[in-house]
């Protein structure tokens, strides 16, 4: 008899802790859609055009719950933030600057800013934001312009130097023409105009570049050098 309810107990024990591990982990999934769901719509409406209400019924889960996973809608921006960064850097890690700007500098990129890029969805947004938000963009920054780094290889100081200082016009440049594209009407002729010449002077300033470098490397070293 005493077996049989510590083997009653035991099972009801068991039960419970396989609940509770089930429950952490949804939590987590929880936590980690309503993530993703901010980062797209943060990108797609602006912070101030998202509320929490709105983001949670997005997500499937009422208003009531929010407080359960963020301290507050800065907390989630933040990790919204970093979530979008992740995506971007993701995307971009098989492909070399020329292949970046193509795909960036694009209508496809323009007309989607719920699915592209954090930095020309929000940096205007973010620079009215606390620091702690601030932060979370200088570091998605410093991770996009590594994501390019890889091309550098193995380069003396001041051509890393150089090599950045190439790479933060460049995203700056990228960045800088979704910006005024999608200020533009979605009809308008100069929308799709700003796309065409700073992408095409883009290109032409990485392949000038890319052949300057080469015919450095080519050069005979001088006496002296």
């Amino acid at each position: 008899m005493l077996i049989d309810i510590i083997d009653r107990e035991s099972v009801s024990l068991g039960r419970r802790i396989q609940r509770m591990k089930v429950t952490k982990t949804q939590a987590r999934e929880n936590r980690a859609h309503i993530v993703e769901t901010a980062s797209a719509l943060f990108r797609e409406r602006g912070y101030d055009g998202v509320s929490v209400a709105d983001l949670m019924a997005a997500a499937g889960f009422t208003h009531g719950g929010f407080y359960k996973h963020f301290r507050s809608k800065a907390d989630l921006m933040a990790e919204a933030a970093a979530n979008g960064f992740l995506q971007s850097a993701a995307n971009m890690a098989e492909k070399d600057e020329a292949a970046f700007v193509q795909e960036y500098v694009s209508r496809k990129h323009r007309d989607a800013p719920g699915h592209g890029c954090t930095l020309a969805a929000l940096c205007g947004d973010a620079a009215r934001q606390p620091e702690e938000i601030k932060e979370s963009f200088a570091a998605g920054i410093e991770g996009q312009l590594a994501t390019l780094e890889r091309e550098d290889g193995d380069l003396s100081e001041i051509a890393k130097r150089e090599a950045r200082v190439r790479r933060i016009d460049t995203l700056a440049h990228a960045l800088g023409a979704i910006v005024l594209s999608r200020a533009c009407p979605d009809d308008s002729p100069l929308a799709d105009e700003i796309l065409e010449i700073c992408r095409t002077r883009i290109l032409e300033s990485l392949c000038h570049e890319s052949k300057s470098a080469k015919s450095q490397k080519q050069r005979p070293r001088q006496v002296g050098e």
